[in-house]
């Protein structure tokens, strides 16, 4: 079943590859969506994909790269409309991108 979820990941997340991890985790468990910063320095992943590539991807953002530190993430289920095809990195603040 496919399922998708935003999440915001909270710590020392910005300027230490976090988006560029995001995204080669992505790739690697099939999972689409983006991932970008946030004004308030969290990053902000919308991630959609099967229920156990999500979990293993989920996991791993937990982590983080090597130069980061993950204190928190809030995960919701988001009720998007959008169907992603890939995964990709947006820059900027601004949700409406």
């Amino acid at each position: 079943m496919v399922r998708c979820f935003e999440l915001i990941v909270e710590g020392r997340v910005q300027g230490v590859g976090f988006r560029n991890f995001a995204y080669n985790r992505a790739v690697k468990h099939n999972i689409t969506g983006y991932v970008k910063n946030t004004y308030e320095g969290n990053v902000k992943i919308v991630c959609m994909g099967h229920e156990a590539d999500l979990d293993k991807f989920i996991d791993e953002m937990k982590k983080g790269p090597y130069l980061s530190y993950v204190s928190n993430i809030r995960i919701k289920e988001s009720g998007t409309d959008e169907n992603f095809n890939d995964f990709e990195i947006r820059f900027g603040y601004n949700d409406n991108e």
